[in-house]
């Protein structure tokens, strides 16, 4: 289950679980829209891998328990600012490869 990171681990912008903006990759790194295309270039920083949005959890019991006041967002704040020179060489070279097929 997801675990609805509160915050962009870049510019520790708050995303709350129902921010349609949020993005995150398979390992759930958590980024805000802009970080994650603009910022990033669509490479995690942490796995190389290409960012989607993430998932809104429903804020009410419309289905078997499976919503926000059974299953909760995280809490735990990740803040890892990334060295943006650093990531432009590293994504350069990640870039010329479409995500799917990293």
């Amino acid at each position: 289950m997801l675990e609805l990171r509160p915050n962009c681990e870049h510019c520790n912008i708050d995303l709350a679980p129902s921010n349609t903006k949020a993005m995150i990759c398979s390992y759930e790194c958590t980024f805000c829209e802009d970080c994650a295309l603009n910022i990033l270039k669509n490479v995690c920083p942490n796995c190389a891998g290409g960012f989607c949005y993430r998932p809104i959890r429903p804020s009410q019991n419309l289905c078997n328990d499976n919503y926000l006041g059974k299953h909760p967002a995280s809490t735990n704040q990740i803040f890892k600012p990334v060295d943006l020179d650093k990531h432009a060489l590293f994504a350069a070279e990640i870039n010329k490869t479409k995500p799917e097929d990293r």
